[in-house]
């Protein structure tokens, strides 16, 4: 079932309204698809180089807002609807450790988790769920989600192809060099 959803997404790169599609897929897989935008983002990014940050925008800006989504998912419905897509994704015993660390360290998690290809929803609905604050959730969000798609459309851009078959079969360590860099520069920025 999965993989036939990720052949659908693909074969939306190729589609006239691209654009449109990158932007519906990136809405809601911030707060319940499971196929990541990047399915889309890359072959499109790869198609018109010259659109990369046209590309990255639309992107972000349609993540953030499904993260919004997906944060009305966790604040109104996580009894119902949020329970079961923390369920549908097996992440319920997990779930509630994150919930707690959540309440603890929530803008340090925004921001490292919005940049790794764990599932952002599962963030958003966390945010919701611990009524974390809506504007510091928008701000992190727009943040981490930005960096993540502009770092993946600007690598295409400048190394093509070689780029795309390294992202796909090093993804997570990309992301987790990204992330080790960013909370780099925190604590640099906190220390120095």
């Amino acid at each position: 079932m999965l993989r036939s959803f990720y052949d659908r997404v693909i074969a939306l790169a190729e589609h006239p309204k691209a654009l449109w599609w990158l932007a519906l897929v990136s809405f809601v897989e911030s707060s319940f698809f499971p196929i990541p935008p990047d399915a889309l983002l890359i072959p499109m990014v790869l198609a018109k180089p010259s659109r990369a940050w046209t590309i990255a925008a639309v992107c972000t800006v349609a993540s953030v807002t499904g993260g919004f989504l997906g944060y009305a998912i966790g604040y109104y419905f996580f009894e119902t609807w949020g329970h079961s897509i923390i369920e549908f994704y097996g992440l319920q015993q997990g779930f509630a450790s994150f919930q707690e660390q959540f309440n603890k360290y929530g803008l340090e998690i925004i921001l490292i988790k919005g940049l790794t290809p764990i599932p952002y929803k599962i963030v958003t609905i966390a945010s919701g769920a611990a009524h974390f604050d809506l504007l510091t959730f928008g701000v992190a969000s727009l943040v981490t989600r930005g960096a993540r798609f502009f770092a993946v459309a600007g690598l295409l851009r400048l190394f093509g192809q070689p780029i795309r078959e390294f992202i796909e079969k090093r993804l997570t360590l990309v992301t987790t060099a990204f992330v080790v860099v960013l909370i780099g520069g925190f604590v640099a920025l906190r220390y120095l």
